[in-house]
């Protein structure tokens, strides 16, 4: 188990995307680096839990989204999406088997049906050959503010 301190949550530089991809197969995943995404990661010290954000319509899909088998059910992929989403804007959608609804919902995530056209298109194609849902969490248009803390009456 990791001490909690221990982690550190950081985006990564163009340059480093490719430790991303290390991590990925070495985990065994087909999961890559997204393109024109900003990747996150949690580090004690080497790459131990991972995902991506890339804008699309008014907010940003998340993806790749994978926790190293010795690292899960420590909390760490809650506390990474929370930490990459911190401080953008607009909402994050991200599509996941049904098995994985329950844990997205536990992060803030609710079922979607009216997605920004680029991701309808995709997620119908990937439907094609999967059981996959759509899920958003909702945020706040500015950055770094949090629902509930608004002080208009």
């Amino acid at each position: 188990m990791i001490p909690v301190t221990d982690l550190r949550f950081c985006s990564l530089s163009g340059l480093e995307q490719p430790l991303l991809n290390k991590f990925y197969k070495s985990q065994g995943s087909p999961m890559r680096a997204a393109a024109n995404g900003q990747c996150w990661v949690a580090r004690d010290p080497g790459i131990v839990a991972a995902l991506c954000l890339s804008p699309v319509a008014e907010g940003h899909w998340l993806t790749g989204l994978w926790v190293a088998h010795a690292s899960r059910k420590q909390r760490i992929a809650g506390r990474l999406i929370d930490e990459a989403i911190r401080s953008i804007a607009g909402p994050v959608w991200l599509f996941c088997h049904p098995d994985l609804q329950a844990f997205y919902e536990r992060q803030g995530f609710v079922l979607c049906l009216d997605l920004p056209a680029p991701l309808a298109e995709r997620l119908s194609r990937y439907q094609r050959s999967k059981p996959l849902l759509a899920m958003i969490r909702p945020q706040s248009s500015l950055a770094g503010s949090s629902p509930g803390n608004s002080t208009s009456v």
